[in-house]
């Protein structure tokens, strides 16, 4: 089982039933050393980006999730986000979308 670390639409029930065809379980957790901006993907998607402050920190959720959940998650994505792994506060380690600087 992995985590998932979310911060915009894929913590909408709506959204989780259509890309993963379930609910998702998941805790409120905090991306550390991270800022959130609204609108930043294709004008309408947030993004978080990291900063030079680690007291700087993302509210969002850490849902569990399976291998496949990640793979469907990659294409609801799109390339606009690669998947990379941080430490959350909690401790937990997590997959989280970020920029995709390809």
């Amino acid at each position: 089982m992995d985590y998932l670390f979310t911060y915009g639409t894929l913590q909408d029930p709506q959204v989780q039933l259509y890309v993963f065809d379930k609910i998702l379980e998941g805790d409120v957790d905090f991306l550390l050393g991270f800022k959130w901006y609204k609108n930043a993907v294709y004008g309408r998607y947030p993004l978080v980006k990291p900063t030079s402050n680690p007291k700087e920190m993302v509210k969002g959720v850490a849902y569990k999730v399976t291998k496949a959940d990640l793979l469907r998650c990659d294409v609801y994505e799109t390339s606009a986000y690669q998947r990379k792994k941080f430490i959350l506060k909690s401790g937990k380690e997590a997959w989280v979308y970020i920029e995709n600087s390809k």
